[in-house]
């Protein structure tokens, strides 16, 4: 009886209407990524306001190693969810549940590798991605901790994606959200009460996801669902592996490129910084800014692919290929509204967002608020092409998503940064609109890629 409702609760993704199956699926997932974001920036603001600005830009400099963590992570976890979307679709219950076992192994013998080579070698990694003395302190500090749970981390997100490719995306929004609120208690408390500074913000965003990630376990040893990890210790099978890591590969890439954007965009930072009167410090810390008020939107954006990508993996598996161009189609018109309104708000506001994160450095403010309104200039493109490559990654169309993925970040942004800043009196200023271009280059690629590919599908339908 249980699994025949387990059963018919997979089989709603082919037969509810799409718009109100994206809805279902996509609110709960936008509400956590915007309550994981407001937790990012609130974050921010307690490490400005508590510790300071060297604090701030410590943490701008952390970005590339969280980056790569975030990587593997997102590879294994994107990858299963997605595999795990497209068997439901086929019915093929039996592998659905191999596929949660290994999905919960790769989390862990990934997550505890590269958690210890990276805090073996951190100092230097940091130093690479340009710290400075001033700056090597607070990022060094903060990093130790995060990596020391790089496993539990690892796994939290990996048995998230889990939920909502098994249709349960409000669970996987409760367990966002009781990340956010035990963060949002823990920090205040480490930071201001026990005086334990940037340590004390690390602590409580992992012990936060730890507290989280118990519950979720116990979600899934839950053998009322189809799909729910057995007692025995779950045996990595090949193909599972093999497909998992193939279909996610795309988000590693993603994550990769970030990570090797974000290392020479703050190497360049520090360097052309040092030649104006801004300062490398100053720079790097104004991108840091820059970054947690852009990924608030960014992350709206992933939270209503989030919603998709199991409908879309579901009926492309189903050969439904009306309702994959439905849902297609509704997802690129919702996030075009959320970059839109996203630019708007940082156009106008861009100085008193920037001065939330930078108390007592009017040159931090104003050089943040500058960057901020020339990197979101083109913000209203991007999100068809977030869209755009979620959208080939559900499918498992992975080398075109891994195509979108990599243009955007390598052929056309790396490029514009190495030339860019040296047409510019001021050199940052080329940092700063080296961004806002490769987007809109992405935008031409991605809307072209996805208007043969809905012409294919079309004549698919009428077949």
């Amino acid at each position: 009886m249980e699994e025949d409702k387990s059963k018919t609760q997979y089989n709603e993704l082919g037969e509810k209407p799409v718009g109100k199956l994206l809805m279902q699926y996509a609110i709960p997932a936008i509400v956590a990524m915007a309550a994981s974001s407001v937790y990012n920036i609130v974050d921010g603001i307690f490490v400005g306001q508590g510790v300071g600005p060297d604090a701030i830009m410590g943490l701008a400099l952390c970005a590339p190693v969280m980056s790569l963590t975030a990587a593997f992570g997102a590879m294994v976890g994107v990858g299963g969810s997605t595999l795990m979307s497209v068997r439901l679709g086929q019915k093929d219950y039996a592998e659905a549940k191999q596929i949660l076992g290994n999905v919960v192994v790769m989390n862990v013998l990934l997550g505890v590798a590269l958690g210890l080579v990276l805090q073996l070698s951190l100092e230097p990694i940091l130093r690479f991605f340009g710290a400075s003395d001033y700056t090597i302190g607070p990022a060094y500090d903060f990093m130790t901790v995060i990596l020391a749970a790089n496993v539990f981390q690892h796994l939290y997100f990996g048995l998230n994606a889990m939920l909502r490719s098994t249709n349960r995306p409000k669970l996987a929004m409760y367990a966002t959200f009781g990340t956010v609120v035990l963060n949002c208690l823990f920090a205040p408390l480490f930071i201001f009460v026990f005086q334990w500074g940037i340590r004390g913000a690390a602590l409580a965003t992992v012990l936060a996801q730890c507290l989280m990630l118990l519950w979720q376990l116990r979600l899934f040893t839950d053998r009322s669902n189809i799909v729910h990890l057995e007692r025995r210790m779950p045996r990595l099978k090949w193909g599972i592996v093999k497909n998992s890591l193939t279909i996610g590969l795309p988000q590693f890439l993603i994550n990769l490129c970030a990570c090797l954007v974000a290392i020479v965009i703050t190497r360049s930072l520090t360097y052309f910084g040092a030649q104006t009167a801004v300062g490398g410090d100053v720079a790097v810390g104004a991108y840091g800014i820059q970054n947690r008020l852009i990924l608030f939107v960014v992350m709206a954006v992933i939270g209503l692919n989030q919603g998709m990508q199991p409908i879309a993996g579901y009926n492309y598996g189903a050969q439904k290929y009306d309702r994959l161009i439905e849902v297609l189609k509704k997802s690129l018109v919702f996030a075009t509204v959320f970059t839109t309104a996203g630019w708007a708000v940082c156009i106008i506001f861009a100085t008193p967002l920037a001065t939330l994160f930078a108390k007592g450095s009017p040159e931090l403010i104003a050089e943040a608020a500058r960057g901020l309104r020339i990197n979101i200039s083109t913000f209203p493109l991007v999100g068809i092409q977030i869209v755009s490559t979620a959208f080939f990654q559900s499918i498992g169309y992975a080398s075109k998503s891994i195509f979108l993925s990599l243009s955007r970040q390598l052929l056309f942004l790396l490029p514009l940064l190495l030339v860019l800043p040296h047409l510019f009196n001021n050199p940052v200023d080329g940092v700063w609109f080296s961004l806002p271009i490769s987007d809109a280059i992405a935008f031409l690629v991605a809307v072209a890629m996805l208007a043969h590919q809905v012409r294919k599908f079309k004549r698919q339908t009428f077949l």
